[in-house]
């Protein structure tokens, strides 16, 4: 599996994963959470403008196996979502860390990135099961 977890991303517990881009930080679910989840029917996310914080939910992502809620991996505001996945969430399902991603975030502090963990230390999360 680990060879499925890019090394240039950072990751937290809840298994978003996020990346910087300029100045926001882009935002999706790993494959784990997508092997989980199973094939995504919904997703709901904030429109832009609205403010996040780090650790607490922004969203939704509906499942034909469950309901689970999106945690913000920094704290900043909703630059933009993927709007695309309003009529085709399943597009996370077939390139989670591509077209898949689901927000854009302006961080408050940019330096939050640095405190998720690396792919290496999500790889002996995901191990942990």
């Amino acid at each position: 599996m680990s060879d499925e977890i890019p090394a240039d991303l950072r990751y937290t517990k809840e298994h978003e994963w996020a990346r910087r881009d300029g100045d926001l930080i882009v935002v999706g679910i790993t494959a784990h959470a997508v092997e989980q989840l199973g094939d995504i029917t919904l997703i709901t996310v904030p429109e832009p403008g609205t403010a996040v914080t780090q650790g607490e939910s922004f969203g939704d992502i509906d499942s034909v196996k469950a309901v689970s809620e999106l945690f913000a991996p920094v704290s900043g505001e909703i630059a933009e979502r993927n709007d695309e996945l309003e009529d085709a969430p399943e597009t996370v399902n077939e390139d989670p860390y591509g077209e898949g991603w689901l927000v854009k975030i302006k961080p408050s502090d940019p330096s939050q990135l640095d405190g998720l963990l690396d792919a290496e230390a999500y790889a002996e999360l995901v191990a942990q099961g």
